[in-house]
């Protein structure tokens, strides 16, 4: 599947939560000779909705090191794009958030 890959040509770091969404103009995976099997069925299951990497290993029954590998195919591609989950350190502090909440009932 992976021809013995174990990273795609531009490696993207995919967590296990990032989300794989199909692209709205990609054309039919399946007129693509280039793809395997699994490709065209990442994509059909990101078609209906989008998946998570480890929903993907667990619905294709394949390892999460080759799920990667076929998904990094599929963004090189461009059939797929994918949603990275916010790092904690980037997402905002509780306190400022209950400020805000705070002032906007004292309004």
């Amino acid at each position: 599947m992976t021809r013995g890959r174990t990273t795609s040509a531009a490696q993207h770091r995919l967590d296990l939560i990032a989300v794989v969404v199909t692209e709205p103009q990609a054309d039919d995976p399946e007129g693509d000779h280039s793809l395997s099997p699994e490709h065209v069925n990442i994509v059909d299951l990101c078609r209906e909705t989008p998946q998570s990497v480890a929903e993907l290993s667990a619905e294709l029954d394949l390892p999460i090191g080759v799920v990667r590998v076929l998904i990094g195919d599929l963004v090189d591609a461009e059939f797929v794009h994918v949603n990275r989950p916010v790092p904690p350190a980037e997402l905002p502090d509780e306190s400022i958030l209950r400020d805000v909440i705070n002032g906007l009932r004292a309004l």
